[in-house]
């Protein structure tokens, strides 16, 4: 009998998800993801770059979707947007010594929103470092974003990656501590550091729209996408100076809004659905760290972020990728629930460019949560893989609305068993975020 209900619940579950596919060409079709797209990737959005006027119609615009589908906002606060500060610090000087060795202000770097800081060995900070052969990008992201205040020794083989942190090193959102790097061929029993910088405090946004949950409305579920880009830089050959990002990220955006119409229409989602389009990714992910402290990640059951989508994969249309893929079992949720359909999801192909910690799932993957970016973008370091990425270039006109639409369906299709509440995913555990 007991086997009998459990599959009388499993047919009903089926029928249940095919009907929903039925319709879902009415809620998600290319036209709509036009409309979104053309609109969020235009020019009077200016690129849509971190703390100016064109960032902050794209959020007015992303907000009005949101009430428009009548979503509610978080904590019944009244607003979609989600206020921050960034303490952006301007370098001005640094000074070094370890065991008597002086060292070249070019060497260090310093996460703080504190203007004269000043460090030795009883400064309480935790000293570590970062290895030839370490994963650099991993390691620096890491200590940025802890809780604690660190001393981090670099080996000298990373020199040159100390220079390309570029607006990171000026910013941080979180005042009580900083995280201090330097090239160094020593380990210090003895050290002061002071460095000095011009600090200034700026405002950012997400905006965040909520789905409540019927009968597990404390488990989350998070569909995201970055909305912010590059904004204006030099003119190209053709005299265009504006990066749109219609691919990055204004196509992720794009269908999180779209999964945002489509689940509300269905009802029907046991577990609460979490639509977030983060702020400044471009600069160092800063809108999904503070976002991710918002919400106890115990209780995330699985994110969905969402990273370029707009052209097709190196499989072709009808397929994406996940990055991750292996640290949980989210991925074979997915394949599952895909199962008879024409797409399919593939396994990051990438996992040298280490995009798993390149996106704005990063953050609440290192708490455990099976957080993945969901992609198309041929990431090979080759010249012609994706031609437009990060130029004046990326704009509507190269992407496929049709594919887009056909991959924003794929994921609302394939999430139905975790937002029913019927899957849950694998954690992330730490050995596995260091592979």
């Amino acid at each position: 009998m007991i086997n009998k209900k459990f599959l009388l619940t499993g047919l009903l579950f089926s029928i249940i998800t095919f009907i929903n596919a039925q319709d879902i060409n009415k809620i998600i079709n290319a036209t709509e993801v036009e409309r979104i797209e053309k609109i969020l990737s235009a020019d009077d959005m200016q690129g849509r770059a971190t703390f100016s006027a064109g960032i902050d119609r794209a959020a007015d615009f992303i907000k009005q979707e949101f009430k428009k589908t009548g979503l509610e906002t978080p904590n019944n606060s009244g607003s979609y947007i989600q206020d921050f500060y960034l303490t952006k610090s301007k370098f001005i000087d640094a000074k070094a010594l370890l065991d008597g060795q002086v060292i070249d202000k070019n060497n260090i770097v310093a996460f703080t929103s504190n203007p004269d800081l000043y460090i030795n060995q009883d400064s309480g900070y935790t000293k570590v470092f970062i290895k030839a052969g370490d994963n650099f990008r991993e390691q620096v992201s890491k200590y940025v974003q802890s809780e604690k205040s660190y001393l981090v020794l670099v080996d000298t083989s990373f020199s040159k990656d100390i220079k390309r942190m570029g607006a990171m090193k000026r910013a941080a959102f979180k005042t009580q501590r900083s995280t201090v790097f330097i090239i160094t061929t020593i380990d210090p029993k003895q050290y002061e550091i002071e460095i000095k910088h011009e600090v200034s405090k700026l405002k950012l946004a997400n905006v965040v729209g909520i789905l409540p949950g019927k009968s597990k409305s404390n488990e989350y579920v998070i569909f995201s996408g970055h909305y912010d880009h590059l904004g204006i830089g030099k003119p190209d050959d053709k005299g265009d100076s504006i990066y749109n990002g219609a691919n990055d990220d204004a196509s992720g955006t794009t269908a999180v809004i779209m999964l945002a119409k489509y689940f509300k229409q269905l009802d029907n989602n046991e577990r609460t659905l979490i639509f977030v389009a983060f702020t400044a990714e471009e600069i160092g992910g800063y809108g999904s760290q503070y976002f991710s402290k918002q919400y106890d990640a115990s209780k995330v059951v699985a994110m969905f972020n969402i990273e370029m989508i707009g052209t097709d994969s190196k499989w072709g249309n009808n397929s994406a990728y996940i990055t991750g893929y292996e640290k949980t079992d989210m991925g074979k949720i997915l394949e599952k629930n895909l199962q008879g359909s024409k797409f399919e999801f593939h396994p990051d192909p990438y996992t040298p460019q280490n995009l798993f910690y390149r996106s704005d799932n990063a953050t609440l993957a290192r708490q455990g949560v099976p957080a993945h970016t969901i992609s198309t973008s041929k990431m090979e370091e080759k010249p012609n893989d994706e031609p437009n990425y990060h130029k004046q270039s990326d704009e509507i006109g190269t992407l496929d609305m049709k594919n887009m639409a056909e991959i924003i369906k794929a994921i609302a299709i394939s999430s139905s068993s975790i937002i029913a509440g019927k899957d849950t995913p694998t954690r992330v555990v730490a050995d596995q975020l260091k592979k």
